[in-house]
């Protein structure tokens, strides 16, 4: 809700994103048969699928600590989808809304440097 309020509807208010659909599902491997038992496809549901007014297209999903399972997840979104553009944003007080990835780093490199502060180095 908060990235909706925050980014979404300012930039829809602007025109800068022209279409905005959310909880749209993704198949990253279809259904099939597995000794006589149907195994149910695997399926990735989206936060945000945001049109820009360029045309192109972002999937956004929201993230504080992603579990093994989401991690997996993007990795077959991106074989499946490599046209698409997916992204996993955070916020943080510190930084406000942060591309995952880049907060990852920035929280890497504050542990190293507390590492090092620990040890006197």
């Amino acid at each position: 809700m908060r990235y909706y309020r925050d980014v979404i509807l300012p930039a829809l208010e602007s025109g800068d994103i022209v279409s905005c659909q959310m909880q749209v599902s993704y198949e990253l491997q279809e259904k099939f048969k597995h000794d006589n038992k149907t195994v149910q496809p695997i399926k990735y549901v989206a936060d945000f699928v945001l049109t820009f007014g360029d045309g192109h297209i972002e999937v956004i999903d929201t993230k504080g600590m992603p579990d093994t399972s989401a991690i997996i997840k993007r990795k077959m979104f991106w074989y499946h989808y490599p046209d698409l553009t997916y992204k996993w944003v955070s916020f943080t007080q510190a930084t406000g809304w942060i591309d995952y990835d880049e907060l990852k780093k920035i929280r890497n490199q504050r542990r190293r440097e507390r590492k090092l502060s620990k040890n006197g180095e």
